[in-house]
């Protein structure tokens, strides 16, 4: 299947929109956000509990602490920097001010444990990080030894007027005591580093579209952290390529899209960070989703034209008696990532709502959208849809060719949103892609007679969790630290509320371990969404006859 000349799928395209994108408009992501605020201006461009920044602002502000990261800390082109917060407006400012520097932008999971944040920091490298107070002692754990210079530190109003900052701020430090202590030293507030950024010119550097954007971790399957090397081109075309399905269902100026999944997962960093962005959306950060009332009530406050979620989330909604009650009216588009929505959230939604909920698919290393449903016409039940504008895929058998359509394979992608490798992981990067610019995605799918694709299992023993990756290796080197663990095994077990949970076998030195024991340790060595929903222990575990455990005969 090649985009080079017409393909079934095509014909599945809104009105207007072509096989091919055009050639990239912008060199940059800072140049995309230059221009973007020229046209849009004013109108708002991100919100946080009711505090909008417009366009014009965004680009200032991001201007402002570049200069910051460029004359006071000295980082210059190609550097790292991490970023670890949740949806807050600090995040599009920092994350725009870095790529306008030439930084390269490492994205952390504010869940992260320190011990993982420690794996990170040591194959990043980073000379900077930037992350919410909230997470101060954990990453005073993280840094000793690290190659981090300079730690910045938000609370979460930082951008706001300055009442509302300080009591939003007052709230969460001394009475819902929410921010710890924590002795790193030296510490730079980010309004200081905002103030001292506003007392010089940015001087912007040469970027080219090849230069990196981000390192995006990944995950490993022998789990370590892998980072996927994403280039300011791989995510202008990705952008490119989603917002140009959007006209014909967001006609109008300045519709208002709730982004509630967080920004450094990269789904939401292209659809909602830099995609909607440039569209001349409204993205209203959602920073606590789990917090239904509070969202709900965001939701009643200004109803939006699109919602970017993940299964999990849509469940939780559907069971909130207000949700149910609102207008729906506006809404014109529900977009689910990160994960397959199961058939019962997707007719629930449709009934409560009046629209359907388009799915699609992606992976981290291509940027990470690769196909979607077609936005302006009933989806097609249990695909993925049709590869986007661009994009070449290919169902391989097992001696590489293409497969007949119908027939199970893995699928290969191409297209400019695929990634430049993995970070210092030639080998690994080597394994899934090709000298031609194929991406072996490690997922077995079918492709029907006009195109549209369907996961049918993981080559790959991903666990995917709330649209988190997790990397069953990880648990089981987890595990094993445990002293009465003599071995360890992970599969996925299929859960209502994640879609799929973690489940742990383990064989014991000791007959002492308790499941509780064991996830008391596992508490310190992995974030949440990782630790293993329930504990089994066995006499044995099945193994290979090389004696590697076969996790696809542990359930």
């Amino acid at each position: 299947m090649s985009t080079e000349q017409d393909q079934p799928w095509h014909r599945f395209y809104p009105p207007g929109v072509s096989a091919q994108i055009p050639p990239a408009p912008f060199a940059s992501i800072g140049e995309m956000v230059r221009a973007t605020a020229a046209t849009h201006g004013p109108r708002p461009a991100f919100s946080n509990l009711g505090t909008e920044l417009s366009f014009t602002e965004v680009d200032e502000l991001s201007d402002r602490f570049a200069s910051f990261l460029q004359h006071e800390l000295g980082l210059v082109k190609g550097d790292r920097i991490v970023l670890q917060m949740p949806n807050v407006l600090q995040y599009p400012v920092a994350m725009f001010a870095a790529l306008k520097a030439g930084l390269v932008v490492v994205n952390a999971n504010p869940l992260y444990t320190s011990a993982e944040m420690s794996r990170v920091l040591a194959d990043a490298e980073p000379r900077a990080l930037l992350a919410l107070a909230n997470f101060a002692d954990r990453i005073e754990q993280a840094l000793p030894g690290s190659s981090v210079e300079h730690v910045i530190l938000t609370e979460v109003a930082d951008l706001m007027p300055t009442p509302k900052r300080l009591a939003v701020n007052a709230l969460l430090k001394h009475v819902k005591k929410m921010v710890p202590g924590h002795g790193i030293d030296p510490v730079i507030p980010f309004r200081q580093a905002m103030a001292a950024g506003s007392r010089r010119a940015f001087a912007p550097p040469e970027i080219a579209p090849e230069d990196t954007a981000f390192l995006q971790y990944t995950g490993g399957t022998t789990g370590g952290p892998k980072a996927a090397v994403l280039t300011h081109a791989n995510l202008i075309a990705n952008e490119e390529q989603f917002i140009r399905l959007m006209p014909s269902i967001l006609p109008g100026a300045s519709p208002r899209i709730i982004a509630a999944l967080p920004l450094y997962h990269v789904f939401s960093l292209t659809v909602n960070c830099l995609g909607f962005f440039r569209f001349g959306a409204h993205n209203v950060l959602i920073t606590n989703p789990r917090d239904i009332p509070a969202f709900v009530k965001t939701l009643r406050k200004g109803p939006p034209e699109g919602i970017i979620l993940v299964n999990t989330l849509a469940a939780a909604l559907l069971e909130n008696e207000d949700f149910r009650a609102l207008d729906f009216s506006r809404l014109a588009i529900t977009v689910a990532g990160g994960m397959a929505v199961r058939t019962s959230v997707a007719a629930r939604w449709k009934d409560v709502t009046g629209k359907d909920i388009v799915e699609g698919y992606g992976l981290t290393e291509a940027s990470p959208v690769v196909s979607v449903n077609p936005v302006h016409m009933p989806p097609r039940p249990g695909t993925i849809g049709v590869p986007l504008p661009s994009t070449e895929v290919q169902v391989r058998g097992e001696d590489g060719q293409p497969v007949p359509a119908g027939e199970k394979g893995e699928l290969a992608v191409r297209g400019p949103q695929v990634m430049r490798g993995y970070w210092n992981r030639p080998e690994e990067t080597a394994e899934v892609l090709d000298a031609a610019g194929w991406l072996l995605t490690g997922d077995i799918a079918t492709a029907d007679a006009d195109g549209f694709l369907t996961i049918v299992d993981r080559k790959k023993e991903i666990i995917v969790v709330s649209g988190f990756n997790v990397y069953p290796g990880e648990i089981e080197d987890a595990a094993m630290l445990h002293p009465k663990v003599a071995e360890a095994g992970v599969t996925g077990v299929p859960d209502e509320r994640s879609g799929e949970a973690p489940k742990l076998f383990v064989v014991r030195r000791d007959e002492s371990l308790t499941a509780e024991e064991l996830m008391t340790h596992l508490r310190e060595q992995l974030a949440g969404y990782k630790r293993p929903r329930s504990i089994e222990f066995r006499e044995e575990l099945p193994k290979s006859n090389v004696g590697k455990v076969l996790r696809r005969e542990l359930a």
